[in-house]
């Protein structure tokens, strides 16, 4: 029997001002629940799109937000002391593959030290869950499709993959010795309006604008698991109230694949979003980039199973939204 969401919990969510942090905080305010956010506000993208987001939630009187970095421990302690959340959802991370080629320390400090002080912060605070972010580039490249969450793991092609599957192992030990509910979300490429300006969608709406070649890798060559950011939200919602049972070990853990279950090919993808927008893209076709992969594909049978539900979104539905907002956010209307 799976838990509806309660309202009457206070959520603390990490990265409250990204992509996923933002529509999940939106989520649960609109239902009456409190949440309460962080986030460093980092410059890794503009930060005027974070400042946006956070004006939309600011109009909530159950939301708080701390500008603070879990990479800060003693500040985090704090939070947890001062909030008491029950239920916590950390999304914060440093994000993107090719980034952490150039700036791996960025990926140490939020990706490893971060997590670990979330874990601590929930060792000593106790909660009734953690949820926290994974990756579909934990798979790596990995050959059999669709991926599992049984699959093995254990060849990352990026730094950002491997402080993934580190916080995993991180979160399966914190489980079991401290009785901690925890359940990690590989999520597959997350697309939407109010979204990630480094993700490909975005950077091809920006050049395709401003009549600027677009970079295609591996000569356009590859499959994605496009997964539109309101079945993640959905997703999540599913999940918070629902931690999981004690495995073999004793451990309260479990993992989930949030993906769309449809791999599109990346020149439909490109297709699509021309159509979005209304203008054709010139393309630039290049080799496959180091730290990507040719394929991503989830196998979501678990979430059906445990919520039934998986994502449904299609393409078409999700990049029209995506567009009508970027033309007008950016003032192309």
């Amino acid at each position: 029997m799976m838990n509806q969401l309660d309202t009457t919990k206070t959520y603390l969510i990490t990265g409250g001002a990204g992509f996923i942090g933002f529509y999940l905080s939106k989520a649960l305010l609109e239902k009456g629940a409190t949440v309460i956010s962080i986030d460093n506000m980092n410059d890794y993208y503009e930060v005027s799109l974070k400042e946006d987001r956070l004006a939309i939630l600011s109009g909530f009187s159950q939301f708080y937000f701390v500008k603070a970095d879990i990479a800060d421990k003693d500040v985090l302690f704090e939070i947890f002391k001062q909030y008491k959340p029950q239920v916590v959802v950390n999304l914060a991370a440093q994000a993107g593959v090719r980034y952490s080629i150039d700036n791996p320390d960025a990926y140490i400090q939020s990706n490893l030290v971060g997590f670990f002080n979330i874990l601590e912060a929930c060792r000593n605070y106790p909660v009734e869950h953690l949820v926290f972010a994974s990756s579909s580039s934990v798979y790596g490249g990995n050959k059999k499709v669709p991926f599992s969450t049984d699959d093995q793991v254990d060849k990352p092609v990026s730094l950002y993959a491997a402080t993934k599957k580190s916080n995993e192992l991180m979160a399966y030990s914190y489980s079991k010795l401290y009785k901690i509910p925890l359940t990690g979300l590989r999520f597959f490429t997350v697309y939407g309006p109010m979204g990630r300006p480094d993700m490909a969608y975005f950077k091809f709406a920006k050049k395709i604008m401003a009549g600027e070649p677009i970079q295609v890798y591996n000569n356009g060559d590859m499959r994605r698991d496009f997964t539109y950011i309101d079945d993640i939200v959905t997703g999540i919602e599913n999940i918070l109230c629902n931690p999981p049972a004690a495995d073999e070990n004793a451990a309260y853990y479990k993992i989930y694949n949030i993906g769309n279950n449809q791999p599109e090919k990346l020149m439909d993808y490109i297709s699509v979003l021309e159509k979005c927008i209304g203008r054709e893209a010139k393309k630039e076709f290049l080799p496959m980039q180091p730290g990507d992969v040719y394929e991503t594909y989830a196998d979501v049978s678990d979430l059906m199973r445990d919520f039934d539900f998986k994502p449904a979104t299609t393409i078409e539905e999700g990049l029209s939204k995506f567009a009508e907002w970027f033309l007008e956010y950016y003032n192309f209307k």
